[in-house]
């Protein structure tokens, strides 16, 4: 299983693979068209409650990860549907986030490769 987490705002690339979106709200600034998606899963992405709790604020990343989770386990079917996706090619998970490294993909991400 190959699954990579890239902001949508970086140019699409052949190695890319299946392009999803995991973002609730569509990014600022970016054109459908730009964004070379192959999905937009706004259903796997956090609740808007979790996300305007979380705001992006690092020291609530790891309560964050942890709700994130449980919601994620409401949402098996979904999940699946991207675990198949993940085995037929190349992963990539979408999201709008400046911040790298505490953002829902990265949750979403670890949550589908310990499945």
């Amino acid at each position: 299983m190959d699954i990579q987490t890239k902001r949508i705002y970086e140019k699409p690339a052949n190695l890319d693979g299946t392009r999803i979106l995991v973002d609730r709200v569509w990014p600022r600034g970016i054109s459908k068209e730009d964004a070379k998606l192959d999905e937009w899963m706004k259903e796997i992405a956090p609740s808007t409650e979790l996300r305007k709790w979380f705001d992006h604020e690092e020291e609530r990343f790891d309560d964050f990860s942890k709700k994130y989770k449980k919601e994620l386990e409401d949402r098996s079917k979904l999940v699946q549907q991207l675990l198949e996706k993940a085995k037929e090619k190349r992963l990539t998970l979408l999201y709008g986030a400046k911040d790298e490294k505490h953002n829902q993909a990265i949750v979403l991400k670890n949550y589908l490769e310990n499945q």
